[in-house]
């Protein structure tokens, strides 16, 4: 099994994740290299989203990364309902004891936009969530678990093997004002989505912040991770070009935009929306793209130099995000992204 080095970790001045798993053209030995360069230059976690678009799936990249790296933390999202409470905490603990001990499991809500690419009746997306988090917990603490909820529902179901640890973290990956308020209920801790600004991070870390009140929580106990998208060029009009991208998949379904702006994103204006919807119609996300104004891309993301990317990085901290887990617009970026946040290399 492969253990943690006893050797101490190159550290950066703050804590910062390595965010991978969006590009349908990187391989996932290719993404494991870079989780173990990103170890190298001192980042804290290397992330791997399990995104809508089925791209590799995050058992089989995880994997990969706790073979290929010594101490950096893996994390990685899965949405509930796709695989059983029991089979997910299964794959858990066993990537847990694959990386000795350093997974984070991060588990998103069942959506509309899930049951209808993977074909699985909708479910309350809320309740679906609790219920696979509370199952989840007793299972990887060794219980034998009957439960009867309104989604899940298991008789005498338990593993058949002892956890390396019975608390590996959970984290939810909220967008809307419902979930992140669920979050100070269930979590260990919170993502908070790609694509948006960090007065949008401010207005969530209020909410998780209300939801832990509402629950007699220390808000103080959960981790505050975000996705950000990052694009770094000398030029800055470079850096916007390779981020539109990016940004034009957040306005791709409607829901998206929709719960930003129920959580307070000042970037968007609900006026542009349907200008947005009428590019994307008329010539798919690459019309969509040339619609989006420059000031969403630098808006909703960190998009520029390196210092204007370091002083961005630097605005979401401030708005309560504990560990940003930045992702870069494109492959040649990540050279830039590792010099910009990690240690210089040896």
């Amino acid at each position: 099994m492969t253990r943690p080095s006893t050797a101490p970790a190159p550290a950066t001045a703050a804590p910062v994740g390595l965010a991978m798993g969006y590009d349908p053209g990187t391989d996932v030995r290719a993404m494991a290299e870079q989780a173990r360069t990103a170890e190298e230059r001192g980042f804290s976690m290397a992330f791997f989203s399990e995104t809508l678009f089925t791209n590799r799936d995050s058992v089989t990249a995880l994997s990969a990364f706790s073979t290929a790296t010594e101490r950096v933390e893996l994390g990685t999202t899965q949405v509930v309902k796709l695989r059983s409470p029991l089979v997910m905490a299964q794959t858990a603990a066993t990537l847990d004891e694959l990386s000795g001990g350093r997974l984070v499991l991060v588990v998103g809500a069942f959506t509309a936009k899930h049951a209808a690419r993977n074909g699985v009746p909708l479910t309350d997306p809320v309740t679906t969530l609790r219920e696979y988090v509370e199952t989840i917990r007793a299972l990887l603490r060794g219980e034998s678990v009957t439960y009867a909820g309104e989604v899940v529902r298991m008789e005498n179901a338990s593993l058949n093997f002892t956890p390396l640890r019975p608390d590996i973290p959970i984290w939810i990956a909220a967008a809307s004002r419902k979930g992140l308020l669920n979050v100070g209920a269930i979590g260990d801790g919170v993502l908070l989505d790609a694509g948006a600004s960090p007065e949008y991070a401010a207005n969530a870390v209020a909410l998780v912040h209300a939801g832990c009140e509402r629950a007699a929580r220390d808000p103080a106990e959960l981790s505050v991770a975000q996705l950000i998208n990052t694009s770094i060029e000398d030029d800055p009009a470079a850096a916007v070009a390779h981020m539109r991208w990016e940004v034009a998949s957040k306005f791709t379904y409607a829901s998206t935009p929709r719960a930003k702006m129920s959580v307070g994103e000042p970037v968007i204006d609900p006026d542009d929306l349907p200008g947005f919807r009428a590019a994307f119609e008329r010539g798919g996300k690459g019309e969509l793209a040339r619609a989006i104004p420059e000031r969403y891309v630098t808006g909703l993301t960190a998009t520029g130099t390196a210092a204007d990317v370091t002083a961005r990085v630097a605005a979401y901290r401030a708005a309560g995000v504990t560990l940003p887990l930045v992702r870069p617009a494109a492959a040649h970026q990540l050279p830039s992204l590792l010099d910009t946040f990690g240690v210089p290399a040896a």
